[in-house]
């Protein structure tokens, strides 16, 4: 029952198998009993095993500017990597002298990481946002002081010029300059550097690279206060790699062809997703486009071109894609071709959603795909469970992977969970007391989430992610709001009109919701064909109001006290702010900083006097 099967004799997913320990503390500790199997020590290995194997195969594909995909094999990616790697070998980098990349995903960004790690030179692949976005550079600047990069490059030298000039006093790095723009005075050009040659001096460094070494400097999000470092070492990314074929074999039958936008600033993109192609011998399609407005049509070109094997998102990148498919069978056709799994994390995917891409599967192809998620983070590289099963219902984060144990501390109505092994980080960079505090008295990391049992009594159907901890709160009844399945609920609740919701109420006697709308389906609600009428004009519209109130009823009417449904809500006008915090250029909404920031709207929101402003729900 737990096995989707890919061919007569071939499992798609391993079999779910977990192994769960009571004890006297009132901890239970969750491990796999498959034993993680040998892995690599760095991920130049699998460079160069794929460089050996398959030298043709494609491995990394870019639009060019004439729209064509530009391509580079494994030999070839290869051989620009130990050419850039002997460039980066004269300029005496070092972790205390890292490289820097402040631009998007694309095939120099690639190599130039890939290089890097291949020698043993750590690489930090900062969120554009920081740059394109901020109007401060404050994250930037921050970033900039505690790694003091050895190197810096940027695709496109015009476009980051502002945020470059902003940074100039506080580093004395080599700018690097993309083939996107002109190299200015003063930089090197990247195709430059491709020129460079010293394979001996390549082949020294990369055997001195091992499990120990620093592959990356990835920061966290930074909600509360500056981002974070997070040291990613070549045993965590190769560790977790090796537990991910575990869990999904099919990746060593079918080379996975994935279409992503996912950054490499994130673990997601960066170590899941790109090092799943890299291991596995498969191949990338960098796609330019984002989970946003606008910028996702350029996602879907690609999709009409390229089939998946597998397609990986974010929640807000899957609402728009099913929007697209809708309508579209051609699209359907070319997305479900060759697709074998739709892998979501990052949020907790709304039901309608899953629902809808089951439909959308069974309409095209007259069987579902598997939609599965996995859970972890920055610090843990990232995987350390994997619903690797069919599933019948979104949110099912699975069981620990190999190698990985969970440790579920009980408190405050919840099953906080923490996580030891190989794919956990060492620390945070030049933070000891950061460090100290990360990890508990067993060496458990303390990642701040809880989850809970599918079915308490049968642990291998998986655990559902509840929440982040310090998000939860009280009402002043003293009953507990968990913040992220109420979200989760009141997204498919209000799946007509919500592109995200932030749930307020902290020490109040009722919840509320602040409503981030999508506006696209707003405007087909509206009956607003006028490309000119104002997002203001379409939050006022009678018809979205009586859906939000008709939503709200819908979600009081599931049942379960004041806890579990909104007696108000307020739509933003303004969307989630990347500069601010809000959000992160993953999509993904920082309830904390959302509340502290709209701290206004929140007093509106929840006045004893009704304004107008504010919708109730249907019926009283």
């Amino acid at each position: 029952m737990y096995l989707q099967e890919i061919g007569p004799d071939q499992a798609l997913f391993a079999p779910l198998r977990v192994q769960r320990t009571q004890r006297a503390d009132g901890c239970q500790i969750l491990q796999s009993p498959e034993p993680l199997g040998r892995y690599a020590s760095k991920l130049g290995d699998f460079l160069e095993y794929w460089a050996g194997q398959a030298p043709e195969r494609v491995f990394l594909c870019e639009r060019a500017g004439d729209g064509a995909w530009a391509q580079l094999s494994y030999a070839q990616a290869l051989q620009k990597v130990r050419a850039i790697s002997a460039w980066l070998l004269a300029q005496k980098l070092s972790p205390q002298r890292p490289v820097l990349v402040l631009s998007d995903n694309s095939l120099e960004h690639a190599l130039l990481m890939l290089a890097a790690m291949h020698i043993g030179v750590p690489v930090s692949s900062m969120s554009p946002a920081y740059s394109l976005v901020s109007s401060d550079y404050a994250k930037l600047k921050a970033n900039i002081q505690l790694l003091q990069p050895g190197v810096i490059f940027v695709e496109d030298y015009q476009r980051f010029a502002p945020a470059l000039q902003a940074i100039a006093p506080l580093h004395s790095a080599v700018l690097l300059a993309g083939s996107r723009g002109a190299c200015p005075d003063g930089a090197t050009a990247f195709s430059e550097i491709m020129r460079s040659r010293n394979e001996a001096a390549v082949a020294l460094a990369a055997a001195k690279v091992d499990g120990d070494t620093i592959a990356k400097f990835l920061f966290t999000s930074g909600s509360i206060g500056s981002p974070k470092a997070v040291v990613n070492t070549q045993r965590m990314l190769c560790a977790n790699q090796q537990a991910k074929v575990q869990v999904w074999p099919f990746l060593k039958a079918t080379p996975p062809v994935i279409v992503d936008w996912l950054p490499w600033s994130h673990t997601f993109g960066g170590n899941h997703n790109f090092n799943m192609v890299l291991c596995n011998g498969g191949t990338l399609y960098i796609d330019a486009g984002k989970a946003a407005p606008g910028a996702f049509d350029l996602s879907i070109r690609n999709l009409r071109e390229i089939s998946p094997t597998v397609y990986l998102n974010v929640p807000r990148g899957f609402d728009m894609l099913v929007l697209a498919m809708r309508n579209d069978a051609a699209l359907r056709e070319k997305f479900f071709a060759k697709l074998q799994v739709i892998f979501y994390a990052a949020a907790a995917l709304p039901q309608h959603l899953f629902s809808e891409l089951q439909r959308l599967s069974m309409d095209t192809l007259g069987r579902a795909i598997p939609i599965v998620s996995g859970w972890g983070a920055t610090e843990t590289s990232p995987l350390c469970t994997d619903a690797h099963c069919f599933q019948t219902r979104s949110g099912v984060i699975g069981i620990p992977v190999p190698g990985t144990e969970l440790k579920l501390v009980p408190g405050a109505d919840k099953l906080e969970v923490r996580v030891r092994g190989p794919n956990v980080m060492p620390g945070y960079w030049k933070a000891e007391a950061l460090t100290r505090a990360a990890f508990d008295e067993e060496g458990f990391y303390i990642i701040g989430d809880a989850v809970e049992f599918v079915d308490p009594q049968q642990p291998e159907q998986g655990l559902l992610f509840d929440g982040r901890v310090g998000e939860d709160f009280k009402l002043v009844t003293g009953t507990w709001v968990h913040v992220g399945s109420l979200r989760v609920k009141a997204l498919d609740a209000l799946a007509q009109v919500a592109q995200d919701i932030v749930v307020t109420g902290h020490d109040r006697d009722e919840v509320g919701f602040l409503i981030f709308p999508n506006f696209a389906l707003l405007r087909q609600m509206a009956g607003r064909s006028d490309a000119n009428a104002s997002n203001e004009d379409l939050i006022s519209q009678p018809s979205v109001r009586a859906e939000v109130a008709r939503g709200l009823a819908a979600l009081k009417s599931q049942g379960g006290g004041s806890a579990s449904y909104a007696a108000r809500a307020m739509l933003m006008l303004e969307p989630p702010s990347i500069d601010a915090g809000e959000i992160t250029d993953k999509a993904y909404i920082n309830q904390r900083m959302v509340l502290a920031r709209r701290s206004d709207l929140v007093l509106l929101l929840h006045a004893e006097q009704t304004d107008k402003d504010v919708i109730l729900p249907a019926g009283g």
